[in-house]
């Protein structure tokens, strides 16, 4: 038989031991999971230690901890952008693969890809778009945005410019932004330019994906960076001959962001720094315009 004292003292290693329980159900059930892709991880909190000697008997009733953290929130509905970083790694080595025929829209066929420009010393234009698409989606992700890239990585082939398209349309994209380089050999031939399918041949080509070259154009301005000399006007250039815009649904465009084979972009385009410049400056474009 137990004493009083024994009693008392059995009661409260009982409600000791429950609460330390309760704590360890807490911290399973506060345990969020974010999207893949882009959240980064959200860091846990210690729970609070629970006493097993109180000095004096505990309360008859006790609520539970909070859970250990707090799933942070979704991206806003519709800000999902769809990144396409142009060209890919393997493109040289599959010279069948690139060049079969695929739509391009207005009734017209091109190849599946090519293998794009680099700088005179050697810097690859498919290395180029990879990396400056990664920033970019760095910055849009740390803002909330859900990003798609059309490709996984810089070593394979393709894909090809009607199936980048089709990410677009199939992720419903608020907008579509393809990262390029030019490789111009004409004197004094610099600057970006920004490219939207003209005329257009859906409501998203027409004044939607005007207003995203504007603002991205603007930004990428107002980041000091200089239009075009050689190609379209004030920084845009509508084109009808482009796969990946014809056959967007979604309001897109395409960003060339200078030319490699200009000594002085040709630094830029190869810098790390560089790099980052160009990709502040479209990420900020792509931000204005989802406002």
């Amino acid at each position: 038989m137990l004493t009083r004292r024994g009693a008392y003292a059995w009661g409260i290693l009982t409600i000791s031991v429950a609460l330390a329980a309760c704590g360890a159900q807490d911290r399973i059930a506060g345990q969020a999971f974010g999207p893949a892709l882009p959240a980064p991880p959200v860091a846990s909190t210690a729970p609070a230690t629970v006493s097993t000697t109180p000095a004096s008997p505990p309360p008859a009733t006790s609520s539970s901890a909070p859970p250990a953290t707090t799933p942070k929130p979704a991206a806003p509905a519709g800000r999902v952008v769809v990144l396409d970083p142009g060209h890919n790694g393997g493109n040289a080595a599959n010279p069948a693969a690139i060049n079969k025929s695929v739509p391009a829209g207005r009734g017209k066929t091109k190849a599946c890809n090519t293998t794009g420009t680099a700088t005179d010393a050697g810097y690859a234009e498919h290395a180029f778009t990879w990396d400056t698409a990664n920033r970019v989606r760095e910055i849009l992700a740390g803002r909330g945005v859900r990003v798609v890239l059309t490709r996984p990585n810089d070593s394979g082939v393709g894909p090809c410019v009607d199936q980048r398209a089709a990410i677009g349309n199939r992720e419903n994209a608020a907008a579509v932004v393809s990262i390029h380089a030019d490789g111009s050999t004409a004197e004094g031939a610099h600057g970006f330019h920004v490219a939207y399918s003209a005329p257009a041949l859906n409501a998203a080509q027409g004044e939607p994906s005007q207003r995203l070259a504007r603002t991205v154009r603007d930004r990428m301005v107002a980041a000091g960076l200089a239009t075009s000399t050689y190609i379209g006007s004030n920084g845009l250039s509508p084109r009808d001959d482009l796969a990946g815009l014809n056959l967007s649904e979604r309001p897109a465009v395409l960003v060339e962001c200078g030319n490699m084979r200009d000594a002085d972009e040709a630094a830029r385009l190869s810098s790390p720094d560089g790099r980052q410049r160009y990709a502040a400056a479209i990420a900020e474009g792509i931000l204005a315009y989802l406002g």
